[in-house]
């Protein structure tokens, strides 16, 4: 049976922190080093619900995507906010807590990687390569850019990125003609109107990520840009988990992942549909 020390030893071989975000927040949240591990939860988001999940399938560590503590707090009190009171939780409940986020996003295979393997695309590259002669050669990078196996119609690549990514209210939508011809495709999982540009320069023909807005999308269409592919933020990174799950069940016999719907968007409905 591993230790939590030797669990996160591996993750940090898998994901190096080095290789997060300034900003970013990763690695061991909770947990002691000698604490044994014989079921993990995978899941994007540690929230209630997963929590909840967790202690209910006797989990010994959770590996989130998202940080739970991203930003400085000065209390943990578990009156005062939900945070505080799933840290005391989990510390209650002896579970670890583990998170690789933006190392795990530029790693190869990464995040994007597990985005576009459900799309099925082929000869994936690194939609924006990391600097550094520590990457260069290795395929690390935000977001992927790939060839579909057979060219479809926009209209197509929706409905085919709605068959096989997890389904949500949010649903998939896009923007462009739905008859424009789609070969090409870049994808990054989570937020990604920060690489429209990369997607341009990259020669897609489409750019599947979530979080779209108004006015870089409406700007980057007039510009005649790629056809727009939003998908929900929860379902462009929910892949992944499959991959991080795959790589711990060399060390732990049991290896979860949460399915949990995590996308705060319960209700949609098109205006004037009763």
């Amino acid at each position: 049976m591993r230790t939590l020390s030797e669990i996160t030893a591996a993750l940090d071989d898998l994901y190096p922190r080095r290789w997060a975000e300034a900003w970013d927040r990763v690695g061991l949240v909770c947990g002691r080093g000698g604490n044994s591990v014989r079921r993990v939860l995978c899941v994007v988001d540690v929230v209630p619900e997963t929590v909840i999940e967790a202690i209910e399938a006797d989990c010994d560590l959770i590996v989130a995507h998202h940080p739970l503590l991203l930003r400085g707090v000065s209390s943990l009190d578990p009156a005062a906010d939900y945070k505080g009171d799933l840290v005391h939780t989990l510390i209650e409940s002896g579970m670890g807590l583990y998170v690789a986020h933006t190392n795990a996003d530029v790693a190869d295979p990464g995040v994007s990687d597990a985005l576009a393997d459900r799309l099925g695309l082929l000869d994936l590259r690194p939609l924006r390569p990391l600097d550094g002669a520590e990457h260069h050669g290795t395929g690390r990078g935000v977001g992927r850019i790939g060839r579909l196996p057979e060219t479809l119609t926009l209209a197509e690549l929706v409905a085919l990125a709605a068959d096989r990514l997890p389904r949500t209210v949010w649903g998939v939508r896009a923007a462009g003609d739905p008859d424009r011809r789609i070969s090409t495709v870049a994808v990054c999982g989570g937020a990604g109107d920060a690489y429209l540009a990369d997607a341009v320069e990259a020669g897609a023909n489409a750019y599947l990520t979530a979080d779209l807005r108004h006015h870089p999308a409406s700007e980057h269409l007039a510009r005649s840009g790629p056809a727009l592919i939003d998908a929900a933020h929860w379902a462009t990174e929910r892949p992944w988990l499959d991959t991080v799950a795959e790589r711990l069940s060399l060390l732990v016999e049991d290896v979860r992942v949460s399915d949990i719907d995590t996308d705060p968007w319960t209700i949609h409905q098109k205006p004037g549909v009763h």
